[in-house]
């Protein structure tokens, strides 16, 4: 029996009707005021939500499914022909895109509804709202595409976008460097995508997904032109450098933390369900392709657990409370990629998901923070806000027992699913990835519940702040949206500087996101990981790449994989991790601060971000200045100016400069080159007579 076909007006509404609100807001911002601003962009994007909810059930409970052309924009070649290549725009819906349409809908729409509390005062509101509604758009044509350009198309949407959002406050330095990092670093990966996108279009002559995957087996017999390479593994390495910028893979993770210089809304929306997940689906749904090379799948799982420890690391010394849970997001989109990378796609979905809520709920619930603290952001500056802010507070909580994998919160199903495939895995560097996997339990429950004990218990050091912003890390800055100002060191402190809770418009995401974050893993991991929800989206090889199916022997259910937690290692380095962080930073500061003075060079290494930075900036951006003006110099000056563009004018300058002596203007000469001519004309004309005549 066939599965029903979703109707094309209803998904043409789920992208376009944020298109409308964000286009009504950011041309008629003024027109409309900011009460008119919100109303219809938090429209356009309820409708997609509800619409988006609508096709997530008929695709799990019906099967529909739809994949069609909308437009033709173009042919290229003869119309018909088989070498014709068809440039269109078309969505396919399976299981794979329900998922992200709902997921990307819902936290854009809880963004919504919070900026109107976050961003109040903000005189950019109309811009802002315009801005993130045209980032949901964007998401949405990209994880709604059935074909390579308009994947493109919302890929580099996305990062443009994700542009104007980091660099939004545009007037403060710090955040025009940092949308001009994130930018550039995305333009790298980006380079590596497209490479793959035209090795494809080259090989198989389709933008199709459905063409492109059906020619898979013959893509995987090829060799790459002139060396020993397999053209598929070139292939999925190319389109996974793609995603290593957008995901913010090591070594391309670095612009993700200094994006935190835009306003904490757009950091929930990039950081949650949105941009850094498109790397995560783009690969999911090219797993046709990624299956044939088991050499792409190792360079992928490797990638990804470098990213999940060593960035997890980072997140120990930070003390700005939105870059902590930043390098929580790079930690674990790492699980994801390790995921990937050993051919558990819906496991890595299944993480992105539950990821998607709880991170979402950790952002918002940090940016409640910082208008509760009047705008500070520095952690070691809070403690005690329990009490003051307890709706703030016991979301935070459940979004840190979420993060962390405790039994029976949404991040545990899916992160201890990780966990399991990886070490089920018999590709090469799948022992390295499950130790990195496992440690980075004990560094996420680390640092979760650092911020968590020093934000929400213990002494309440905002009364006499020890690291006042004006003299904190430049981490801590004070955000342009509020008119609120910090008090000056050693100043007396009134009723205006204690903590509050938030406003009902911020509080409410904070509780609706919490939901998901507690049940979404116990309701849904058995349909998406073990069941038929995927069947159709994504290809796993299982004769080649066992591990998922060694996972599914493994699992009797919910509650007992629940349970069965309690006696395994990972939920005890989790409980080690909060254990510790209690320990050190509510019983015993002065270790953290003895270990700093003593591990001096670790923490420098840690401060420096590895020192990735610094190379950037003093070696490949200097070899890049150094690279460029010598092909300017060499290439543009000497070669095409001097040779092609001046080099031709001068020669005809001589030229004529010479045949100048020519033009003398006396008629005796003028007479004489008229008869040297003739004689010569005459004497070529008669020159073979004259051979003859000598001749004889």
């Amino acid at each position: 029996m066939a599965a029903p076909q979703l109707s094309e007006a209803l998904l043409l509404i789920v992208p376009l009707a944020p298109l409308a609100g964000a286009l009504i807001a950011g041309l008629f911002g003024k027109q409309v005021g900011r009460r008119g601003s919100h109303v219809v962009t938090i429209l356009g994007v309820a409708i997609a939500f509800v619409l988006s909810a609508y096709v997530l059930y008929e695709v799990a409970m019906h099967g529909a499914r739809f994949n069609r052309t909308i437009y033709e924009w173009m042919v290229l070649g003869q119309p018909g022909t088989p070498g014709a290549l068809k440039m269109e725009i078309g969505f396919l819906v399976d299981g794979l895109t329900a998922v992200m349409m709902a997921v990307v809908t819902f936290v854009s729409l809880m963004v919504h509804v919070y900026t109107i509390g976050y961003m109040a005062n903000d005189p950019g509101y109309q811009r802002f709202f315009s801005y993130i509604s045209l980032f949901t758009f964007s998401m949405l044509m990209l994880v709604m595409s059935n074909n390579f350009l308009q994947l493109f198309f919302g890929w580099e949407a996305v990062g443009l976008v994700s542009y104007l959002l980091i660099g939004f406050w545009f007037k403060r330095p710090t955040a025009i460097f940092a949308n001009m990092k994130a930018f550039i670093v995305n333009r790298v990966g980006d380079f590596g995508f497209i490479l793959g996108i035209g090795l494809i279009v080259a090989y198989t002559g389709s933008l199709n997904y459905g063409e492109v995957f059906g020619g898979k087996d013959q893509l995987a017999r090829l060799a790459f032109p002139g060396m020993d390479w397999r053209l598929i593994t070139v292939i999925c390495v190319c389109l996974f450098i793609g995603a290593m910028g957008k995901s913010a893979q090591f070594p391309l993770h670095v612009w993700l933390p200094d994006s935190m210089e835009g306003p904490t809304p757009i950091s929930a929306l990039i950081h949650a369900a949105t941009m850094v997940t498109a790397g995560i689906f783009m690969v999911a749904r090219m797993s046709p392709l990624f299956e044939q090379s088991d050499a792409a799948l190792s360079f992928v799982l490797v990638i990804g657990a470098i990213t999940a420890l060593f960035m997890g690391f980072m997140g120990i010394i930070q003390n700005d409370i939105k870059r902590v849970v930043a390098y929580s997001t790079l930690s674990q989109l790492g699980y994801m990629t390790v995921a990937l990378g050993v051919s558990a796609y819906p496991v890595a979905i299944f993480h992105l998901m539950t990821h998607a809520f709880f991170k979402a709920l950790l952002f918002l619930a940090a940016g409640s923070v910082i208008i509760g603290m009047h705008h500070d952001q520095d952690i070691r500056n809070m403690g005690g806000l329990r009490k003051y802010m307890p709706v703030t507070w016991i979301t935070a909580l459940l979004g840190s027992l979420a993060l962390i994998g405790t039994p029976f919160f949404a991040g545990f199903y899916s992160k201890d699913s990780i966990i399991s495939v990886v070490a089920a895995s018999n590709l090469p560097g799948s022992t390295f990835a499950y130790l990195a996997v496992s440690a980075g339990v004990f560094v996420t429950a680390f640092y979760s519940f650092r911020m968590y004990f020093l934000v929400f218990h213990g002494e309440e050091r905002f009364r006499n702040k020890p690291y006042p912003p004006e003299d904190a890390h430049d981490e801590a800055h004070v955000d342009p949206s509020h008119t609120e100002t910090h008090s000056e060191p050693g100043a007396r402190h009134d009723d205006h500087a204690v903590p509050h809770e938030s406003p009902w418009v911020v509080t409410l995401p904070l509780v609706l996101l919490a939901i998901p974050s507690v049940g979404i893993g116990f309701l849904t991991e058995g349909p998406m990981i073990f069941g038929d929800f995927f069947k159709d989206s994504i290809l796993v090889l299982a004769g080649a790449h066992p591990a998922m199916s060694r996972l599914a022997m493994d699992w009797h259910g919910p509650v007992a994989f629940a349970l069965h937690a309690f006696t395994g290692p990972v939920f005890w380095l989790a409980l080690g991790g909060v254990t510790l962080a209690w320990f050190f930073y509510l019983k015993r500061p002065d270790i953290p601060a003895a270990i700093r003075q003593r591990a001096g060079f670790v923490y420098r290494l840690l401060e420096n971000k590895y020192y990735i930075d610094w190379f950037n900036e003093h070696v490949l951006s200097r070899g890049a200045v150094l690279l460029g003006t010598a092909l300017w110099r060499r290439g543009d000056v000497g070669v095409i100016d001097g040779v092609f563009i001046d080099g031709s004018a001068n020669a005809i300058g001589r030229l004529g400069r010479s045949t100048r002596a020519l033009q003398s203007g006396y008629l005796y000469w003028y007479a004489l080159v008229m008869i040297v001519g003739v004689i010569g004309l005459m004497t070529w004309q008669l020159w073979p007579y004259l051979g003859n005549l000598i001749g004889r």
